[in-house]
């Protein structure tokens, strides 16, 4: 629920715009960041860490009530009881597991209150980000109090070993330039970024104009792309009698470039904050080999990789690469225990769904992210181990050919999987997946027979190879 009155004109403008006011409220909010930032690094750079985290708390809590109204005492108590379970708890595995369980509880709960069949720019969708950023401030505190050497080189990069203050996780969880959509950050970074740490040049503000505003242009043309193209293409029309009505081979067409088109509202707020955390320094992430500063501690697009890659897998490690990092970072790899990669995967995914929220629509949707990638990295190694196959991928004249049609696969399975990640709810995912006859999960189940047997045909065994050489 937004600040109520219209004083602002921002109802006016949304309507005249063609937007609803919650989403214009949302770009105006990722957008202040940049004069925020601007001002962080003028008057506050190496001044106080008090300072910069009342800032922060300040900034964020005006942007939370800004959207939100009141109901930015959700993000408030959540971050209250969080500081106090980590000073009653200690580093103990107790806070870990209280912080996971009341976090995700409180997450759910607000799932379940708020839910509509549609998607609402509500408080509870800053309140995801913040609820990665606490469970993860829960585990790097209790890693801070183990010996190092029985940490990997992420854990010990990640530790917190001092004590945090009420006022620091509160500016780490308010922190203006990533409070409404991300990326994810670590507290050890956040604390580098109050003492003016986070920088190429040590004592200097960082060199980060040229950076932050690229990503900001590039934010800025996603944004043009989608608000032109969302005039033509939309989640309505795909449960409408009109496309019901359309042949298969159109309904398949629009459902590839609707897959397309829906993510840049996505694309679009995660490189202008990103630009945000570049400007203020946060995203600041070392020097490369030949000594050049790198600025993309922050990235949660590498657009090229997105925009090129013709693998389902690929897609994945260009896009949202914080949260995904993130879930590799504290479940994945937490889960190792467990011994089996498949499971830890799965049960990774699994996360990943119930934290989007509680409509079926994410749970089909991440079966199917983890029903591609097992089959993709099946195609893979049959075509790498299968003489005939990699000898007729290797024809460079055939490339573009392949590159075409997997480039076409790989949007239409995606776009297929979009399905129900966007619609939400089964009556509407269902009945878009009856029309073009679950095509995407038929094609899937089938190849997931078939391979074996395939490959069987086309891969020697390892006995004839070895009496062939």
């Amino acid at each position: 629920m937004a600040v109520a009155g219209s004083g602002w004109g921002l109802a006016q403008l949304a309507e005249a715009l063609g937007s609803s006011e919650q989403a214009l409220r949302l770009i105006v909010s990722i957008l202040m960041g940049y004069p925020f930032a601007l001002f962080q690094r003028y008057f506050l750079f190496q001044k106080d860490t008090y300072l910069i985290h009342l800032y922060n708390v300040f900034t964020g809590l005006s942007i939370a009530y800004f959207n939100f109204g009141m109901q930015f005492f959700h993000s408030l108590l959540c971050v209250l009881i969080q500081f106090l379970i980590l000073r009653l708890m200690g580093r103990t595995i107790t806070a870990v597991f209280t912080t996971f369980f009341f976090q995700m509880i409180y997450l759910m709960a607000g799932y379940y209150f708020t839910a509509t069949d549609h998607y609402d720019i509500k408080w509870t969708m800053p309140h995801c980000v913040l609820t990665l950023k606490l469970i993860g401030l829960a585990i790097n505190y209790y890693d801070g109090g183990k010996d190092p050497e029985f940490l990997t080189p992420e854990q010990r990069q990640f530790a917190v070993r001092g004590v945090p203050t009420l006022l620091e996780v509160s500016g780490f969880s308010y922190f203006y330039g990533a409070f409404m959509v991300g990326p994810q950050f670590s507290m050890t970074d956040y604390q580098k970024l109050a003492r003016g740490e986070m920088t190429d040049v040590p004592g200097q503000r960082p060199n980060s104009f040229v950076p932050a505003l690229k990503r900001l242009s590039l934010g800025l043309l996603f944004l043009v792309i989608y608000t032109l193209s969302s005039q033509y293409i939309s989640d309505e029309y795909l449960t409408s009698d009109d496309y019901m009505e359309k042949p298969f081979w159109f309904r398949c067409a629009y459902m590839l470039i609707w897959g397309k088109i829906i993510l840049y509202k996505y694309v679009t707020c995660w490189l202008v904050t990103e630009g945000v955390c570049i400007l203020v320094g946060l995203g600041y992430n070392g020097k490369d080999q030949n000594g050049n500063p790198l600025w993309n501690a922050c990235a949660n697009m590498k657009v090229w990789l997105y925009e090129t890659t013709p693998l389902f897998t690929g897609t994945i490690a260009s896009f949202n690469i914080n949260t995904n990092t993130w879930v590799a970072r504290y479940i994945f790899k937490r889960l190792k225990f467990l011994g089996n990669k498949l499971l830890s995967q799965a049960l990774a995914l699994f996360f990943l769904a119930i934290w989007h929220g509680l409509h079926s629509g994410y749970l089909v949707c991440f079966q199917m992210e983890l029903l591609i990638v097992i089959i993709e990295r099946q195609i893979i190694k049959l075509i790498q181990d299968s003489p005939i196959l990699s000898t007729l991928t290797s024809i460079t004249v055939l490339r573009p050919i392949f590159y075409v049609l997997q480039q076409a696969n790989h949007w239409l399975f995606l776009s297929y999987s979009l399905v129900p990640f966007c619609l939400f709810t089964w009556d509407k995912w269902m009945k878009v997946y009856k029309s073009i006859y679950f095509f995407g999960h038929v094609s899937l189940f089938i190849l997931l027979l078939v391979l074996p047997y395939i490959r069987r045909l086309l891969v020697p065994r390892k006995e004839k190879l070895k009496k062939a050489e």
